[in-house]
């Protein structure tokens, strides 16, 4: 795939430049004049609930295609890539934190971690991959749990299944969907940190979205939704 190099964004992980995006019909709409996170950047994207956050990560991700402007990812402009570019992109590249974990029940935690080898054939299940999860699920505290359903998880520990699954590819960019929300301050902090302490190690980029400006703090940078919200509509 070709990455852009002209103005030296193919060295930064992420880029939007001259964005623009709007749901159908109308109603909610971003606009990114401009956003660069460098590789192995921590970004905090802190906002309320519906400003806009998750569509900002599915825009970085390739999910959602902006109406106007680039998408940059590794360097390459993933707007002029089809779906199943995108779809390679995004696997090669990402791994991404549900808030609601998704899960799959009928599989064991195992199984959970290793499910993005079963969805993209570009990733090889071989003994290094296993190996590799075992090892992250020791790191995250779940390794006694691989064998187990996930209704017997606690809601936490499903919760470090869901962040197992995103890290055993190795990516190099993190997308983390408010996956404190559902948890009190003592609990989220933890998580945070065990994220930031995955990512670090990995010296992978993060993209960290939140409404709990509380744990803003830790991060390299934080970026408000707000920006982004067209002057018309503020």
């Amino acid at each position: 795939m070709p990455r852009e190099t002209t103005d030296g964004v193919a060295s930064r992980a992420i880029v939007l430049k001259e964005m623009r995006f709007r749901y159908p019909g109308g109603g909610f709409a971003l606009e990114v004049p401009e956003l660069a996170v460098a590789a192995g950047e921590a970004v905090a994207v802190v906002g309320s609930s519906g400003s806009g956050k998750t569509t900002l990560l599915h825009l970085v991700a390739g999910i959602l295609n902006p109406e106007s402007g680039d998408v940059l990812l590794d360097g390459v402009r993933i707007g002029t890539l089809s779906d199943a570019e995108r779809r390679n992109l995004r696997s090669a590249t990402i791994g991404l934190v549900f808030q609601d974990f998704e899960l799959v029940p009928h599989l064991d935690v195992l199984e959970n971690i290793l499910l993005p080898y079963f969805l993209h054939a570009r990733l090889a299940l071989d003994a290094a991959a296993r190996a590799r999860a075992e090892r992250i699920a020791q790191d995250l505290g779940i390794a006694d749990k691989l064998r187990r359903r996930i209704g017997a998880l606690s809601h936490g520990e499903r919760q470090r299944v869901a962040i197992a699954r995103a890290l055993v590819p190795e990516p190099r960019i993190l997308l983390a969907d408010e996956p404190t929300g559902s948890l009190d301050a003592t609990n989220a902090t933890a998580v945070r940190d065990l994220i930031l302490r995955q990512v670090r190690a990995r010296r992978m980029t993060l993209l960290f979205v939140t409404h709990a400006r509380e744990l803003i703090g830790a991060f390299d940078r934080v970026v408000d939704i707000r920006q982004f919200e067209p002057r018309s509509e503020r």
